[in-house]
C-alpha cells in the first residue's frame, strides 16, 4: 500500500520529501549524490548533532509531523546560533517503522522546510532506514563569517549573565500535556515548536560575549557547564526573571496555591529544559539590546571552594531550586 513509507519505497520517499528543500548560496551541491557539498567561506564550519526519539522526545499523540519537523530544525540550529554563528545547512537521518503513514513524512518534512526558512538554512542529504521506534537524527552546519567562535570557557569574574529567548513555557507546555490540559496556547506552542533566537548568536558575538550556549536543559543546569568551563561562580538573581503572563497562567492551572505563581513560575524559568533560549557572559559596561535581560553575575570561585571545585551555580546567593533535563532520566 502506498500510503505508508514501507509501501511508497525509500527511493520515491526520497524524491518527494528532497523537493521541498530549497537551494541557497551556502550549497553548492544539494540532495541526489552520494554527499552534499557545501560552500565553506570561512574555512571552518561549525558542526552539531542531535537525536530525537519517539517516546522520548517526542510524542505524536501531544505534537503533530509538523511539529516534530520544526521543534528538530529549532533544537539543532539553537545550537550553531550558541557558538556565535549563522545556521547554514542540515543532514537528517531518519528511521522510521515500515507502515508510518507517507502524510506523516510528507508533514514533517514540511516542518523542517518552514522552519529551516526562519533559522534561514537548508536540507542538503541524509538517509532513511527502517526501524521499530522512529527516530531522527539531525546534523547541523554554520557558518562564523570571519569571527571567534564564542565558546563556554570565556566567562571572566565581573561579567554579566544575560538570556534572550522565552523562558520556562516549554517545561510548562510538557507539565500541561502530561495533565491533559488544552493551554494556554503559548506554553504548549513552545514546547512544540520552541523558537530559538536564531539571530541573536551573531549578535552576541558581535556585542562582545565572552561564553555562550544554548539553554536546552535548564537555565541553572546549562549556566553550570559555563561555569566549570570557565573556572569561575556564577549567582543568578531570581527577581531578574520576567514570567511571561501565560507562564504564570500555566502554573495556576496546574495547581499552585495561589500566592506562590510568582515563585514557581520563576523556578521553572531556572530549571525547565528544551527552552532553545540563549544564554550569554559579557564584559561590564556592555551595551546589550532590550531582548537581551540582565539574570546574573560571573564571580571569582570562592576560596574555600578552590581545591577541588571548578565552578557553581548560584540563585540569590544560595542553593538553586532543583530540576534541569537529563537524557538518562525514564522516560
Amino acid at each position: 500500500m502506498q500510503n505508508t513509507i514501507g509501501g511508497l519505497g525509500e527511493f520515491t520517499l526520497i524524491t518527494r520529501v528532497s523537493a521541498q528543500f530549497p537551494t541557497t548560496d551556502d550549497v553548492i551541491l544539494g540532495p541526489g549524490d552520494d554527499a552534499a557539498i557545501v560552500a565553506a567561506p570561512d574555512g571552518r564550519t561549525v558542526a552539531t548533532t542531535d537525536m530525537l526519539v519517539e517516546g522520548r522526545h517526542f510524542r505524536r499523540e501531544w505534537s503533530s509531523a509538523r511539529d516534530v519537523g520544526h521543534r528538530a530544525v529549532a533544537q539543532n540550529f539553537a545550537d550553531i546560533a550558541a557558538m556565535g554563528a549563522r545556521p547554514t545547512t542540515l543532514l537528517i537521518g531518519f528511521a522510521a517503522p515500515h507502515d508510518l503513514p507517507v502524510e506523516w513524512a510528507e508533514e514533517f518534512t514540511a516542518g523542517v522546510r518552514d522552519e529551516c526558512a526562519v533559522a534561514g538554512g537548508t536540507v542538503v542529504g541524509g538517509d532513511m532506514v527502517g526501524s521499530d521506534t522512529l527516530t531522527l537524527g539531525i546534523t547541523a552546519l554554520g557558518d562564523l563569517g570571519g569571527a571567534d567562535p564564542v565558546r563556554r570557557n570565556g566567562a571572566r569574574p565581573g561579567d554579566v549573565v544575560a538570556c534572550t529567548g522565552p523562558l520556562g513555557l516549554s517545561a510548562a507546555g510538557l507539565a500541561l500535556l502530561e495533565q491533559g490540559i488544552d493551554g494556554p496556547a503559548l506554553c504548549l506552542s513552545e514546547h512544540r515548536r520552541p523558537s530559538p533566537p536564531y539571530t541573536a548568536g551573531v549578535e552576541a558575538a558581535r556585542l562582545g560575549a565572552t561564553a555562550m550556549l544554548d539553554i536546552s536543559d535548564g537555565l541553572v543546569q546549562d549556566l553550570g557547564h559555563v561555569a566549570r568551563a570557565s573556572a569561575v561562580d556564577i549567582d543568578l538573581d531570581s527577581m531578574s526573571l520576567r514570567p511571561d503572563p501565560e507562564l504564570l497562567e500555566a502554573v495556576r492551572v496546574l495547581g499552585t496555591e495561589p500566592g506562590r505563581e510568582q515563585e514557581v513560575a520563576r523556578d521553572l524559568m531556572l530549571t525547565g529544559g528544551e527552552d532553545h533560549a540563549l544564554a550569554a557572559t559579557f564584559p561590564p559596561g556592555a551595551e546589550l539590546p532590550g531582548h537581551w535581560y540582565t539574570v546574573g553575575r560571573v564571580e571569582q570561585v570562592s576560596e574555600e571552594a578552590q581545591e577541588g571545585t571548578v565552578g557553581d551555580v548560584t540563585v540569590d546567593g544560595g542553593r538553586p531550586p532543583s530540576g534541569g533535563w537529563s537524557h538518562f532520566d525514564r522516560g
